[in-house]
């Protein structure tokens, strides 16, 4: 079958993780080459400062539609993350920064289904890494801030364990802590858009070698893919949502954790 396939001229283009590593588009051969994805990168900040700036430039008692949809935005943040996991206080301290990284992720991760754009700025791992420290920096701020003395004892050597077993304790606690955290929240954005990047790319690079390579019966074949591709897009709107959801709230579960006063 492959043989009568390049017999007729068809030939397969599977999606390859080369994809993320795109030729320069501007400065080419500088330090300041400016690629594909980093051009969608710009376009999603440019986007969100748009939003938010129209969204509460101009704010009434009675919402327009625009300002109704920021405000519901901002308003998710607050009640659903900031508030329910740190508290009205603490919630209300770190508001700004939990809300730049919702929104951050959100418009970086939606431009993987938009037309012309197709991939997510969170597809390579300079987005994801750089909130994944600003997380950290935040939660060990708070901790500090807290309890200046006591944050990496609480951290690194939890009460009511036996002596002898700190050998073991604190270097899992730290590992665990200082090491893992970051890391996880890094490649699990980073993974889930890259993944969802690739399934789109082959449903729709199958739909085109269906119904143009091939052609015939096999346009049959291109509509399933095709039906999977649009039902697979909205799927990764959700995850786009999810993964912001996610990032934000473990981002509060960790300085709800720091700002506690055990740990």
């Amino acid at each position: 079958m492959i043989t009568n396939f390049a017999s007729a001229g068809a030939e397969f283009h599977p999606p390859s993780i080369s994809e993320f590593f795109p030729d320069a588009v501007l400065f080419e051969g500088t330090i300041f080459a400016i690629t594909r994805i980093n051009l969608t990168q710009m376009l999603a900040t440019l986007a969100l400062v748009l939003f938010l700036v129209l969204g509460t430039r101009r704010m009434k008692v009675v919402p327009g539609r625009f300002q109704s949809i920021a405000e519901m935005g901002l308003d998710f943040v607050r009640v659903n993350i900031a508030e329910d996991i740190l508290g009205r206080k603490d919630g209300k301290r770190f508001l700004p920064i939990l809300t730049t990284i919702f929104f951050m992720v959100l418009f970086m991760n939606i431009t993987g289904v938009i037309p012309f754009l197709n991939i997510a700025g969170t597809s390579v791992i300079a987005v994801p890494l750089l909130l994944a420290i600003v997380a950290y920096v935040t939660f060990i701020y708070a901790g500090i801030k807290k309890s200046p003395g006591g944050f990496f004892k609480n951290a690194l050597l939890p009460s009511g364990v036996p002596w002898p077993l700190y050998i073991i304790i604190v270097p899992l606690e730290f590992l665990s802590t200082f090491i893992i955290r970051p890391v996880t929240l890094t490649l699990r954005l980073l993974m889930n858009m890259v993944v969802g990047h690739l399934m789109l790319v082959l449903f729709f690079s199958a739909t085109q070698f269906f119904v143009v390579g091939l052609s015939g019966w096999w346009t049959a074949l291109g509509a399933g893919s095709l039906a999977f591709g649009f039902a697979f897009t909205l799927f990764e709107i959700f995850v786009a949502f999810l993964q912001a959801y996610v990032f934000a709230i473990l981002t509060a579960v960790y300085i709800q954790l720091a700002v506690a006063e055990e740990h």
